[in-house]
């Protein structure tokens, strides 16, 4: 079971900090209070592994100042602000700034704990993206294999995480020698189905019949699964797609449609 996200109050009027804590602590939420954003500033690192609450008006360091201390820190950082009855103008500003969302009082509690259920999904996402994108620093044996530390190789890197994560089909286009398996390879390694079967069929250099019995079967006695088969779950990498005959394309584009998005 994922570790519950925590939820950061930061009011200095303390009936109003233990009566937001209380009600999320209920919805399952690991809450912590502060009565000061100074104080809570010392406590929220930079991969804080939650969400902040806070008041706008505040004695010395007031929320305003706070969100940008915040979002200079890590601008990736859910931030609910808290304003005033009728104060547009200040909750326009404090989304401006990078405020997740804003709640006016008095405020629905069921509205808070929606917003705070957002939030904290939004923030676990974040967050596990960036724990990828460390271990893809430290060496992930595939992406060692990208060699090079150039603008372009950087985006690339970065580019492979962000797509598979999406979990969706993908064109790889390049020049023969440039690497297109080797980003296939890596593109499975980083994504969801890591553990599961990473199957290559080769288009090209084959009659059509014994592509299409390669890749949809009919499977022969004692013979290997089709490889659309042996790649459920996975990922089928099909090279040098531009090769397959028509036909054979307007039957995986079927196929494809009769799957849905990929799970």
């Amino acid at each position: 079971m994922a570790q519950a996200m925590k939820i950061a109050i930061v009011d200095d009027e303390k009936d109003m900090r233990q009566s937001i804590s209380q009600w999320l602590a209920l919805s399952g939420f690991d809450t912590e209070t502060f009565p000061s954003a100074e104080d809570a500033l010392k406590a929220l690192s930079t991969d804080y592994p939650g969400v902040v609450i806070s008041d706008i008006k505040m004695p010395g360091m007031d929320g305003m100042q706070f969100l940008k201390k915040l979002m200079g820190n890590d601008s990736a950082l859910p931030v609910i602000m808290i304003t005033g009855h009728g104060d547009v103008p200040m909750a326009v500003e404090a989304m401006r700034v990078g405020a997740y969302d804003f709640l006016e009082k008095p405020f629905n509690p069921d509205k808070m704990t929606e917003l705070a259920k957002k939030a904290t999904l939004r923030r676990r996402m974040v967050l596990d993206a960036r724990a990828l994108r460390r271990d893809l620093g430290d060496g992930t044996t595939i992406m060692k294999k990208l060699i090079g530390a150039s603008p372009v190789m950087e985006r690339l890197r970065e580019e492979i995480l962000d797509i598979a994560q999406a979990d969706g089909h993908v064109l790889i286009d390049g020049e023969t020698g440039t690497g297109k398996t080797l980003v296939a390879h890596a593109l499975h390694a980083v994504g969801a189905k890591g553990k599961k079967e990473f199957v290559i069929a080769h288009c090209a250099g084959k009659e059509e019949a014994d592509l299409s019995r390669i890749l949809f079967g009919p499977m022969e006695d004692g013979g290997q699964l089709p490889l659309i088969e042996l790649a459920r779950g996975g990922t089928l990498v099909l090279e040098d797609i531009e090769a397959l005959p028509e036909a054979l394309q307007a039957r995986l584009l079927a196929w494809i449609n009769q799957q849905g998005s990929p799970a």
